[in-house]
Order: C-alpha cells, then structure tokens, then sequence
C-alpha cells in the first residue's frame, strides 16, 4: 500500500492515488473515463459516458432526504502533461509518481495532476461512502477542460437534473469562488518558402530552460519569466551581432501554461560562434539579475550541431522577431473594484517555426467581454503587421459574480461553525468551467471551493495534506444541510 493511500482522510487520498496510476493527459482520457465508468459500477451508482465525453454519476437521496435541492458536484478529470527536460515520462501510458514531501503531495518530475485530481477523488467519496447524509447528488467529470474546455462547452441540454453546482477545482483552502475569468484562443499562423542555408555557415541550438512556468491564470501577475519571450530579446541580439539567421524556434507546449522552455537553432559564420555564445552567457547573467529572487534556476545553453539546409528567409525572420518582441504578454488590466485580482490577461504560450510553418498560440483571459476583445484585437493588429492569419476560437465567458448566492451563504456558515474564522469570498482570474455551465443551465446556484494547490501546471504542483480533511468535512456537512426545495 502506497503511503499516501495512508493519510487523512483516507477516502479521498486512496481515490486520489488511484486516480495518479491511470494516465489522463488531455486529448487522451480513454484509459480514465473506462476507470470511472469502472468505478461508479463497482460502488453501485448511476454511471455513463455523455456524448460530450464526460462521466456522469447518479447517486439517490439518503431516505428522507429526498425533498432537499439536488446537488452537482463537478471536477475535470485531465491533467496538463508537463514534466522535467530529463524525465522519461510517457504521460499516455505511464503512472504519476507521488510522493510525501513533509506537509506536501509531490510527483516526481512531472505534474501530480491534483489539478482537479483531488476534485474527482472528492466525488468519488461522495459516491462510495454509504454512511453520507444527503439529498439527490449527481457528478460530472468533464473531459479536456485543460484544452479548450471540450466536455462543458458540448454539455448535453438537459442532462442535469441537480439546483447547486458544486465546482471542486479551485485551488485555495478557505477560498470561496464566485466568479471567474472567460477566454479565448488566439492563433497567427504563417506559411512561408525556405530558403537554402549558406553550407559554409555553422549552426547553434540555444535552449532557454529552468523557468518556473506556472497555471497563466493563477500565477500570471507574478513576474514569473515566459521562455518565448525571453529568448526573443536574445535572438534579436544575436542577429543584430553575430549575423545569425533563424532556422527554428520551439517554445511552449500547453496555452494555459506559461512556458518555461524554448529552444531555438540559429546559423552564422564559423567564426561568429564564440561571440553568440559570449552574447549568451552575458543575457544569462542578465536575465539572472532582472528575474531575482523569482527565477533561481535560469540556463541559457549554446550547443554546435549539424547545419540545417534550409532556414527563414531574413525578411521574414525580422518581421517573425519584431511581431514576438511586440506581442503583449502579461496582465494587460487590473480589476478596478478588486485591484489585487487580475482582470485581462495574455500568455504567449507556444511558438513553433520550422519547415515552412509559423504557428503562435496565445490564451487571453479575461473577466470583461469588452476587455477581452481589446485585448484579442491589440493581438491581431501585431499580428496582421507581419502578415500572420489570426483566428480566436474556443471563447467563453466569464462568470458574473452572485454574492447573494444561497449555497455560498450555506458555505460561509458551516465554514465558521466548522472552524472558528470566516472564509473569503473570491473571484479569481483562472478559467473555471461554472461559466459554461451556467450558460446552460442558468438557473443553477454556482460556489467552488477546494484544497490548497501550489504551481499547477507545472512539475513543482503540490497539494497541502492538511488542507484535505477540513475540505472533507466542509463538503460532508454542507451535503446534509442543504435546504429543501
């Protein structure tokens, strides 16, 4: 038995544990929609597949209950697949391997995917534990909430039956979310003709890496370093100094995460190629100062490899350079009655040139449709000035916030009876599916809530043990409470 299957409350953490050995990155959930499908058979509940993906569980009323609000809990069941650049990990068939770090759950080089892991461990409880009081309570595991929010934005009409939705996946203990941030994918995309290299000229890969990347939601006010646009200020040096020319440029691998690696392979004269390393070790040392004490582990690295045959042409390159040095990146606005949340954002999250294709991927996030579209539009005006195609796919909108709701009001009371202090009503700049939902379904009453996660999205996420069992209890008390119809 795994020692985390150990600790308290133990319901939860075995669920969870399980759940670490069934590989469920986005875009392949096979493996744990079978395990859930498995799973509410052998606990004897309601359980199917929608056609949007998702696994719904049905779990009747405890006798006497049944007159009371029906509840929704919900949670994702896909983790973002980001690990070390020295880990084997093969996120479509291997298990995560967690571990105890003192007060904290950790995986080992990769992300632990108690992001929304620990949600779905939580509605797995609920359905398992015959001694629960409460009224009718339903569950939906979506699918690829990580990637443009697939299983909520095709939700089945008419599919939920319950009055209160739950949401599981909010990511700090005491925290009561009652509004969130919408979002929209931007993408420029370009095609262009190669060029043949100069075969006398020599060839650099730069690896910009050691980056604590992070969830572009939560932690994007935090100065953390984006790779992309850090190696941009280095490539536009090196061009300008050792006559590089760009012949590749990889950068980020997931929109909602902002990268903390890029690599890029540059050509130059033989003889220019300690100079460009000299440039690199210099933006090292700079990049160390501007980034302290946020960024510990920055590495610039120069490594000789084959020349390429072919490379962007320089009218190109330039402009690729200059529309990523100008691309806003970063909080773009603040919220004006909740200045220390953000409002508007962008993540530069993922840039590929290669072989003829340019591809730059941006998720901007935002809690005012007037400012998302600002910013959306700031986008494509860079953009179109070097001739990328730009399409926004993928939108949803924010949240509004109801502080009137009667679940919070039921939340916030068994919060201070439970455990002496008043909880924190909130509204985040993350993307939480409730959006979608009650786009859908908008006569529900909307609170998340959750357990203590630090650096989701990245191969440093923990969760905070002794943030569990009080979620527990919360979620156990407040399902026997719910008021009647």
């Amino acid at each position: 038995m795994n020692e985390i299957t150990k600790l308290d409350p133990q319901c939860i953490w075995k669920n969870f544990y399980a759940l670490t050995q069934v590989p469920r990155p986005s875009g392949h959930l096979e493996k744990i929609q079978q395990f859930l499908l498995d799973f509410g058979k052998q606990v004897g509940v309601e359980a199917f597949k929608d056609p949007a993906e998702n696994i719904v569980f049905r779990k009747p009323a405890t006798p006497g209950m049944e007159n009371r609000k029906g509840v929704i809990l919900q949670a994702h069941m896909d983790m973002v697949p980001q690990k070390t650049p020295d880990s084997p990990h093969n996120f479509e068939t291997d298990a995560i391997q967690p571990w105890i770090d003192g007060e904290w759950v950790k995986a080992t080089n990769t992300t632990l995917g108690a992001d929304n892991g620990l949600g779905v461990a939580a509605i797995m409880a609920v359905m398992e534990d015959k001694s629960l009081v409460h009224g009718p309570v339903e569950a939906l595991i979506t699918a690829d909430e990580e990637t443009h929010m697939v299983g909520v934005n095709n939700l089945p009409s008419g599919e939920l039956h319950g009055d209160i939705l739950l949401n599981l996946d909010t990511e700090l203990w005491g925290e009561f979310v009652i509004g969130s941030a919408g979002g929209v994918d931007v993408t420029a995309t370009l095609d262009y003709q190669e060029v043949d290299t100069d075969p006398t000229d020599a060839a650099v890969k730069v690896t910009l890496q050691g980056l604590r990347g992070g969830h572009s939601g939560l932690e994007i006010q935090e100065g953390r370093g984006n790779a992309n646009k850090m190696m941009v200020r280095f490539v536009r040096e090196a061009i300008e100094e050792t006559e590089a020319r760009l012949a590749s440029w990889h950068g980020g691998n997931m929109r909602n995460a902002i990268p903390f690696k890029a690599e890029v392979v540059l050509t130059l004269p033989k003889e220019n190629v300690e100079a460009l390393k000299e440039l690199a070790a210099d933006w090292l040392a700079d990049f160390q100062e501007e980034y302290a004490p946020i960024e510990k582990n920055i590495q610039l690295t120069v490594e000789e490899v084959a020349t390429p045959a072919k490379q962007v042409p320089v009218e190109l390159q330039d402009n690729l350079i200059n529309v990523i040095y100008a691309c806003h990146n970063g909080v773009f606005r603040m919220i004006p009655h909740y200045l220390d949340v953000v409002e508007t954002s962008s993540n530069l999250a993922i840039i590929d040139i290669a072989e003829g294709k340019t591809a730059m991927k941006i998720l901007v996030r935002s809690s005012r449709e007037d400012m998302k579209e600002n910013l959306v539009k700031t986008l494509e005006s860079c953009f179109n000035m070097a001739g990328m195609k730009v399409e926004a796919t993928g939108d949803y909108a924010g949240w509004d916030p109801n502080p009137d709701s009667e679940i919070l009001g039921l939340l916030l009371k068994e919060y201070k009876e439970l455990f002496g202090k008043d909880g924190v009503v909130q509204v985040v700049h993350a993307g939480l599916e409730c959006s979608v939902i009650l786009g859908k379904y908008p006569h529900l009453d909307v609170v998340s809530l959750g357990p203590t996660l630090e650096s989701p999205h990245t191969t440093t996420e923990r969760a905070l043990i002794s943030t569990v069992k009080p979620f527990w209890q919360l979620l156990k008390k407040t399902l026997a409470d719910i008021p009647e119809k």
